[in-house]
């Protein structure tokens, strides 16, 4: 027999955690399925310097445990586990995981986005042995060495800046000849001796002994010219994309594949069903802005079930 539940979340990053704070401070008992990442990508962020309220800044896994215990002092329960499939034709709305099976009158995504790859089979075959998509995580096995950054955007930045803690140089690979980046990280990234940019320059292979990276075969993107560039390791500054392939056919999403939800509130294509933070922000996806619309999911949330 299906659980049946009130409220389930899905997703326990600042979208998630706030959500919860506010759905149990509502009585609505919420479930929340954390996932396989509990606390989501700030999990394997270090320090965050904007988030309102920590004036000289707070470590990414130290703020996702207070909101987690702020949630469970309210009364959220959690399950750490995965949705592996939804059913959202009909209420209640079915949702599985490996291990269980629930139902729910509404339903709160907050599953959040993962780190883009560049898609070829070096990088494949490297990863985990010198190619990582985070720089937090691995940035201290690369002590004394030369790495590089894929990508031209803030994230980039944020993870080369991070990478120069360690490596005696950092590569910022780019396919334009400008970056991408926010005005203040541009600066940043710019006042850093340590960060060497290569301009018009695309990845085509990522070169190693069998065992760990050597470096990496670059193609202009200017004149279509090749050149070896070695290093030791090579991490993604590419982007993220939503996670959302539960809900292809389900609810209404962009041509990327984030939620599209009825702004000003949270509401997605099926009623009953609400999404937050990255699953449903392509422009801003940031830690307070995730937070901020998990408090309105909540709040959707309660007056949906209010009403129905």
């Amino acid at each position: 027999m299906a659980q049946h539940e009130k409220l389930i979340i899905l997703g326990s990053g600042p979208a998630g955690y706030t959500a919860a704070i506010y759905a149990a401070r509502a009585t609505l008992n919420p479930l929340l399925l954390e996932g396989m990442q509990p606390g989501g990508q700030l999990t394997i962020t270090t320090e965050v310097e904007n988030f309102p309220g920590f004036r000289d800044g707070v470590m990414g896994p130290a703020l996702m445990e207070e909101m987690k215990a702020q949630a469970e002092r309210f009364g959220t329960r959690f399950v750490t586990a995965e949705a592996t499939r939804v059913d959202l034709s009909r209420r209640p709305f079915t949702v599985v995981t490996d291990g269980a099976e629930y139902t729910c009158d509404a339903l709160i995504v907050a599953t959040g986005a993962t780190a883009k790859w560049l898609g070829i089979p070096s990088e494949k075959q490297y990863q985990g042995r010198g190619v990582s998509a985070c720089a937090t995580c691995d940035g201290f096995f690369f002590k004394n060495v030369e790495v590089a950054v894929v990508g031209g955007g803030d994230t980039a930045i944020e993870e080369a800046t991070f990478l120069s803690k360690f490596a005696t140089k950092v590569h910022l690979i780019h396919r334009r000849g400008e970056l991408r980046a926010s005005k203040i990280m541009q600066q940043k990234a710019r006042e850093n001796p340590k960060l060497v940019f290569q301009w018009n320059s695309a990845v085509e292979e990522v070169l190693g002994n069998g065992k760990t990276v050597t470096g990496v075969r670059l193609k202009s993107t200017a004149d279509g010219s090749t050149r070896v560039l070695p290093l030791q390791g090579l991490f993604m500054g590419i982007g993220h994309e939503p996670t959302t392939a539960l809900f292809k056919g389900q609810l209404a999403m962009n041509e990327v594949g984030y939620l599209t939800v009825k702004s000003p509130s949270t509401a997605t294509s099926v009623p009953g069903v609400f999404a937050c933070g990255d699953v449903a922000d392509p422009t801003y996806r940031q830690a307070i802005s995730a937070a901020g619309t998990g408090c309105v999911a909540a709040i959707d949330a309660e007056r949906f079930l209010a009403g129905h």
